[in-house]
């Protein structure tokens, strides 16, 4: 379905769904906090937290869709997505900025600071090394994770659904419905594949290397950035699977396809982060 011209700008109608959607997002951080804090009932509410959100977001994009595919949204609405769009994806990029300082801050001040000749007389034995287990000691040893085999596959396959989100995108722009299917379905396929590597990495940090949450300032920087994009890779491909859906039953054209376009671009501002990721808690 093409874009009407109309002039207006459509309005919808008062929603209840953000309002649903704040109570589930309340839940899952009181959830998030009590479970860092080893309270027992923290998992169970994060778990339906998550739930709860998925099951509002899909009455609140399946609304939002009806609009589209019923012709209500015109080029003034379509500007208003891409500006919406770009906005949350800069909200983004703050976020996780905010935590690679903390990780900048830590390691390139903290950790100096502390071993300078004021803090000798404190911790004589403190070396100014990353990763650290702090200067009292207070944190049991643990190894680090290393950029090979895990991490470089998973930038390989990163990597890889960039360039396949891309060939959708170009194939759905020629009118080649059947290949940008074909490269959606391969990006989806995988996300999940970097999803399974990345549970499998940590599995192997709490049980084999001892490198947990509350391995120090070290443990909760890896484990903060880390999981926080895979929880969002978690979210970008549950665009894409819902863009496949679409895109399956031909709800996009070469000239109408912003809902596929936005989810393309959140997936290649998740990959670019993967990237930093990659390079600042692997490498170096």
């Amino acid at each position: 379905m093409s874009l009407n011209s109309t002039p207006y700008y459509f309005v919808p109608a008062p929603s209840k769904y953000p309002v649903l959607a704040s109570i589930g997002l309340l839940g899952f951080g009181g959830g998030m906090s009590a479970w860092v804090n080893g309270l027992s009932w923290g998992g169970p509410l994060v778990l339906a937290a998550v739930i709860y959100v998925l099951f509002v977001l899909y009455g609140w994009f399946g609304t939002a869709i009806s609009e589209s595919n019923t012709g209500k949204n015109g080029v003034n609405v379509d500007v208003s997505y891409r500006w919406s769009m770009s906005w949350f994806i800069f909200s983004e990029i703050m976020f996780f900025a905010a935590f690679f300082a903390a990780l900048f801050y830590a390691r390139s001040i903290t950790v100096p600071w502390l071993s300078d000749v004021d803090n000798k007389l404190l911790w004589p034995d403190f070396v100014a090394s990353w990763p650290t287990v702090g200067p009292a000691n207070l944190v049991e040893k643990f190894s680090t994770i290393g950029p090979w085999p895990i991490p470089t596959i998973n930038t390989l396959l990163l990597l890889s659904s960039g360039v396949t989100v891309t060939w959708a995108h170009h194939a759905l722009r020629e009118g080649n419905r059947q290949h940008a299917i074909y490269g959606l379905f391969a990006t989806v396929s995988l996300g999940l594949i970097f999803l399974g590597f990345q549970a499998y990495e940590y599995i192997h940090a709490y049980s084999d290397l001892n490198l947990k949450l509350t391995s120090g300032i070290y443990g909760s920087t890896f484990f903060m950035l880390t999981g926080f994009h895979g929880f969002h890779v978690f979210l970008g491909g549950l665009m894409l699977t819902i863009v496949l859906r679409r895109m399956i039953r031909g709800d996009f054209t070469a000239e109408n396809h912003f809902g596929f376009e936005g989810a393309a671009w959140y997936w290649h501002f998740v990959d670019v982060v993967w990237l930093g990721l990659y390079i600042v808690v692997y490498w170096m």
